[in-house]
């Protein structure tokens, strides 16, 4: 009988053990997959967060490039001399006076008034000789140079100015580079052009890579959406949580593109002096915002139709999507 009960304590004593042993098992098998799941889902989100970052750090650029355009072809433009030549006989109340007329005009960015004797000076050292000795007189004239603002300077408003200009009683001629100001404004126009149908197409392109990108995180949790939805969750509820995380994500990879724009424009334009690029303050932070708005609409629109794509999906074509 001893023997009989010894035995039993010892059976109940190996499948406590045993119970122990597989509770403790499952315990770390448990945390185990959920350490998986938890390091599959960070590595989810950020790899998602870096796709959408790489992509709004490209249209970023995208933006940098037209920015730049532009500026290029205003300081052209704004360089182009308009030459206007007195009458000897003018004296300097009416030069003065003519330059701050000019100067008070819209279309004017600043003048600079050359006298005869000025423009001798500048002539005899691009020829290395003195012409003035050799005739006896300086045939040269005085001249107001007029620089224009980059709006204006297209062959229409030249036109005009030309006219006004010419109009003056001390004005003796008005000269510029009309062949030179119409190749400016048609190589800008077609330039322009390419990079509105280039913008045009790598947006969309960027849209698309986002929109896979986010469908892709929303696939792996479709499941999920299904299970939700068949224990009465509305479809609002379901979404709500999936559009903030996008939203998140969104606006994290903008402020992140945003952070390594500026990183590399202040980069270029210490290695590449004169480009100019933080001239305009206000025109690329208009630039880093609309970056921002691009990486939250964007991710909103793609986030929202990936939901409501699962939410219209009967439960047996799950495993085919």
């Amino acid at each position: 009988m001893a023997v009989s009960f010894l035995q039993e304590k010892c059976i109940e004593f190996i499948h406590t053990v045993f119970l122990l042993l597989l509770h403790l098992q499952q315990g770390i098998m448990t945390n185990r997959e959920e350490k998986i799941i938890g390091r599959r889902l960070k590595t989810s989100y950020i790899t998602t967060v870096a796709s959408i970052t790489l992509v709004l750090f490209v249209l970023g650029l995208l933006g940098v490039t037209i920015l730049f355009t532009r500026q290029l072809s205003d300081h052209v433009k704004e360089n182009i001399e308009f030459t206007i030549f007195l009458h000897n006989s003018a004296g300097l109340p009416e030069i003065t006076g003519l330059q701050q007329s000019l100067e008070a005009m819209d279309a004017v960015k600043s003048t600079e008034y050359i006298s005869k004797e000025q423009a001798a000076e500048e002539l005899m050292e691009e020829l290395g000789e003195d012409f003035v000795e050799f005739l006896g007189y300086n045939p040269l004239s005085s001249a107001v140079i007029a620089r224009l603002n980059a709006s204006h300077a297209n062959p229409d408003s030249l036109a005009v100015f030309e006219e006004v200009v010419s109009k003056n009683s001390i004005v003796a001629e008005v000269d510029y580079q009309k062949d030179l100001v119409q190749l400016v404004n048609d190589n800008i126009r077609r330039i322009g052009f390419g990079m509105l149908i280039f913008s045009t197409l790598l947006v969309m392109i960027a849209s698309a890579l986002i929109n896979n990108t986010i469908r892709l995180s929303v696939f792996s949790k479709r499941f999920l959406i299904k299970s939700m939805q068949l224990v009465g969750a509305t479809q609002s509820f379901i979404r709500k949580p999936f559009i903030k995380k996008g939203l998140l994500q969104g606006f994290l990879s903008a402020i992140i593109s945003n952070i390594l724009l500026v990183i590399f424009l202040y980069t270029l334009e210490r290695k590449v002096p004169g480009l100019f690029l933080f001239d305009d303050l206000t025109l690329l932070s208009a630039l880093l915002l609309i970056v921002i708005f691009l990486g939250l609409i964007i991710s909103w629109i793609s986030t929202y139709f990936a939901v409501r794509k699962y939410l219209n999906v009967k439960t047996d074509s799950l495993y085919y999507y």
